[in-house]
């Protein structure tokens, strides 16, 4: 698994303690920043970590920003992206489990380092269930693919 990941300026923190983690896990990642305390625009780092997941360039992302909703809104306008902004455990189960997300987003001044490492080991563990979860995908790909 390849995964792309990044943060703005309010998620610094959780991005580097992901990072950690994908080391212990041996997963291959590529941090595309941003690497200031100061002030930048979330898009800039929403949108090129989406771009790389939509083309295949990589398996999966993860968004981090102050709240995690930025980087969500963010990413879900890039076509074939599924970015879902998660706060807990069940959630993180679930997104992967029934909607096949292909990134994570998170909110570095919502939870704590722990709980965003606990969040993204099983966000990245997770399998996709398929099943009747996998038409309700090919439904939203549709409505993708008309607009």
């Amino acid at each position: 698994m390849k995964v792309a990941i990044a943060s703005d300026h309010g998620g610094i923190r959780i991005r580097e303690e992901i990072k950690k983690l994908m080391d212990e896990m041996g997963i291959e990642y590529t941090d595309f920043g941003c690497e200031c305390e100061t002030s930048v625009d979330y898009p800039d780092y929403a949108l090129p970590v989406a771009e790389k997941v939509a083309s295949g360039e990589f398996d999966r992302g993860i968004l981090i920003c102050g709240t995690g909703i930025g980087m969500s809104i963010a990413a879900n306008k890039v076509k074939g992206i599924r970015c879902a902004l998660v706060h807990d455990v069940f959630s993180a189960k679930a997104t992967r489990e029934h909607n096949d997300s292909n990134i994570l987003a998170m909110g570095e001044r919502v939870i704590g380092p722990g709980l965003a490492r606990e969040i993204a080991k099983v966000w990245l563990t997770t399998p996709f269930e398929g099943g009747r979860h996998e038409k309700r995908i090919q439904k939203i790909s549709a409505y993708e693919n008309e607009q």
